[in-house]
């Protein structure tokens, strides 16, 4: 098993091919959420290591296709005592990103594991 500590952000690409929002405001996104469950579980175990080395911090950001998916992973971490931040953008209320809090790898890759990284298209 490896015991690296990871941390998971999804983010929904809808966001940008179909709602039209910048890069910039969906990369917040998945900034907002990250802070917030880092905040909210500070004094975890696995946050405590995670932190304890920030120029080798682990972050995974992976793409779900849409708001119905991104739910759907939230309630599959519910079920599974995962703990995690479903990120909601006020004032809009739409949920755009879910990040975990840092775990080991081998814990958590299989609630996520049909997800590809992120890949965002820049036009110039």
């Amino acid at each position: 098993m490896s015991n690296t500590i990871v941390q998971y952000i999804l983010l929904r690409t809808d966001l940008l091919k179909e709602l039209g929002w910048s890069i910039g405001s969906v990369v917040a996104q998945a900034c907002h959420a990250s802070t917030a469950v880092l905040h909210l579980y500070k004094d975890d175990e696995h946050t405590i290591q995670y932190l304890s080395d920030m120029d080798n911090m682990h972050k995974v950001v992976l793409e779900v296709p849409n708001e119905e998916s991104l739910k759907k992973v939230a309630e599959k971490l519910k079920e599974n005592s995962i703990s995690h931040k479903l990120w909601i953008e006020q004032p809009e209320n739409i949920p755009t990103c879910l990040a975990m809090k840092p775990y080991p790898k081998d814990e958590v890759k299989k609630f996520v594991g049909k997800f590809k990284l992120l890949k965002l298209q820049i036009n110039s």
